[in-house]
């Protein structure tokens, strides 16, 4: 973790459970353990998992300024998120491409805390605060502990009351074993699951108590690399890995649209102009590619960078694959040319491994998103 300037209160914590805590957006991460993923990934699907996520920057943009800095930056019509309530938005540059994604909590009438991932989000926010009543607060004191997995919710139910009532995309100010937190019904596994944001100082006694006290419920710690496994199911795309970033287009500039990622759902309808809007409603079919899924044969997971195949024509590139022991299906997110995103398109995969394959609609798991909407 030589990269790492940013410190987690659990870091001891995960140490005795095998990891040696990995760099992630600067942050020394659990990216393993001594147990299974496959034990990890079966704990979320089928009881719940916990996973420290801390890594994710949390960002406070307080002030009278604070609404206009976030409209014109992302994709989502900010007057829409009262306090309480939460949106998935990206951001793009001036030519329409996407570079970051972020949730946006309404914490107060001026105060918004904004959840970035690696991109460049958190420094073009930044720079165009400058001059206005806003200010920028990094909180690298607040970790992020997510309860992920469908009993999640009656877990819970025995320390927060009202708990249950809690939609999808919402949050409370609470308390949970004496500490203050803010839970939000949010996550990236595609289950019920909740994000509990606490002091650095209250961290190790909410993570040991939802371990301790959530035995009977099957609840486990999970690893950071879990979260692969769960997104290829769930379609959810983690940059720059499912991007142009790793995947450059010849003689071209890194970059993607939302119509070729499959993100232009972020673009809230009532949204009236932001960074890149008009580069990206001009570039509507117009995609050079489009995410897709891909179902092989066998039992093995396709790697990172293996390609896709029609005869002797590559036709896309594997991003992040799995094999999951529960559904024991092959599984994949892809970048396909586009005529090849059609649900049954015959493949042939090369690299790590050469087997045959199709392309498949994502997501695979749950593809209604009925589980994470779930209501009582």
């Amino acid at each position: 973790m030589s990269n790492s300037w940013r410190i987690s209160a659990l870091a001891e914590h995960h140490r005795q459970l095998g990891s040696t805590l990995e760099d992630w957006n600067g942050m020394g991460t659990a990216w393993t353990y001594d147990s299974e993923i496959a034990d990890h990934h079966a704990a979320i699907r089928t009881k719940a998992g916990l996973m420290d996520v801390s890594g994710l920057k949390k960002v406070h943009y307080v002030g009278p300024h604070a609404e206009s800095l976030l409209e014109y930056a992302t994709t989502r019509d900010i007057s829409k998120i009262y306090p309480g309530k939460s949106a998935y938005a990206t951001m793009l540059n001036e030519e329409g491409k996407f570079v970051d994604d972020c949730v946006i909590y309404r914490t107060g009438p001026n105060a918004f805390m904004v959840v970035h991932g690696t991109g460049i989000g958190l420094e073009m926010l930044t720079r165009s605060a400058t001059g206005r009543q806003v200010a920028v607060l990094f909180d690298d004191d607040l970790h992020d502990l997510s309860l992920q997995g469908p009993v999640a919710v009656d877990f819970l139910a025995e320390h927060v009351p009202d708990i249950r009532d809690l939609p999808y995309f919402h949050h409370m100010q609470t308390r949970l074993f004496g500490a203050p937190v803010m839970i939000s019904r949010t996550g990236y596994t595609g289950e019920r699951g909740y994000e509990i944001f606490c002091k650095a100082a209250d961290a190790p006694l909410v993570w040991e108590t939802i371990l301790d006290k959530g035995k009977d419920y099957g609840i486990i710690p999970c690893s950071f690399t879990t979260l692969d496994w769960l997104r290829v199911e769930s379609y959810l795309l983690f940059f720059p890995y499912d991007n142009s970033e790793y995947f450059a287009f010849k003689n071209e500039k890194a970059g993607d649209t939302l119509w070729e990622l499959g993100l232009d759902f972020t673009v809230s309808p009532s949204k009236g102009e932001f960074r890149g809007c008009y580069e990206h409603k001009r570039l509507k079919d117009k995609e050079r590619f489009k995410i897709f899924g891909v179902l092989l044969e066998g039992q093995q997971a396709a790697a990172m960078g293996d390609t896709l195949w029609d005869g002797d024509q590559q036709v896309g590139v594997i991003t992040c694959g799995m094999y999951s022991p529960l559904t024991q299906k092959s599984m994949a997110i892809a970048r396909l040319d586009v005529p090849y995103a059609v649900q049954g398109q015959a493949l042939q995969i090369k690299g790590s491994l050469e087997v045959a394959a199709i392309a498949h609609t994502l997501p695979f798991d749950d593809p209604q998103k009925l589980k994470r909407v779930a209501k009582g």
